[in-house]
């Protein structure tokens, strides 16, 4: 599917951002469609069926949280992208374990949103599933030997440094929650503060710089970010 074809549902109330947003997204070839509140989003979705929607969480008659969480309970796959506000990392956190694909925070330019669109869209049409070999600039890891590498290197990770890494892996370019890294290597609840230690010791295995990783971006309040795959 090409740019040109691809159709993005803006859900916001704010009309001066919506504004914003199509003009910049059309220039990018993208096909737009708008909804001021969760009935309009409602109607769009079934209407003009967009390959991807941009969320406001702040809504008149409905919070985003509960639209997000009505479209995933009704098995809707389309990604969802989260507008929010820089301050609100509870509201970020909660619509991404309700299964947003990522969020950009308002302020926010337009080569960014561009940018995190393309990642999701790559997600949704590629659909390739878990490729056997991942590479990112110099990392590689090979999840199928477990076998990671940096510059061509074997890099020595333990169990649950792989396993950390490789939950990012499966989900390269985007962001990934610290309860939902927490589940997936721990399995039950622990503190975060296990997940820093891990991922500062993973980020002094991988990283060449690890206080200004290339690899692992942290999202600050939120969670953590692998860089996307090449290609």
């Amino acid at each position: 599917m090409t740019v040109s074809t691809v159709r993005i549902l803006l859900v916001d109330d704010e009309p001066p951002i919506r504004k914003l947003l199509r003009v910049g997204l059309v220039a990018e070839g993208f096909a737009i469609s708008e909804a001021a509140n969760a009935k309009e989003a409602a109607t769009c979705v079934k209407t003009d069926r967009p390959d991807l929607i941009l969320l406001d969480l702040g809504l008149p008659d409905l919070p985003g949280h509960d639209l997000l969480e009505k479209w995933r309970a009704e098995g809707a796959e389309v990604p969802v992208i989260i507008l929010s506000s820089r301050t609100d990392e509870t509201g970020i956190v909660k619509a991404l374990e309700l299964g947003a694909d990522d969020y950009v925070t308002k302020p926010f330019g337009m080569k960014e949103l561009v940018a995190r669109i393309r990642v999701a869209l790559r997600h949704r049409f590629q659909r390739q599933g878990e490729k056997p070999v991942f590479q990112t600039g110099g990392l590689t890891v090979d999840l199928v030997k477990r076998i990671v590498k940096v510059e061509g290197q074997d890099v020595k990770l333990s169990p649950k440094e792989y396993d950390i890494l490789r939950v990012l892996v499966q989900h390269a370019g985007k962001v990934i929650t610290h309860h939902h890294l927490l589940s997936q290597v721990w399995g039950e609840t622990a503190d975060v503060q296990y997940l820093r230690v891990y991922v500062r010791q993973l980020r002094q295995k991988i990283e060449k710089s690890p206080d200004q990783p290339q690899y692992i971006m942290t999202e600050t309040g939120v969670g953590y970010r692998l860089r996307e795959a090449d290609g």
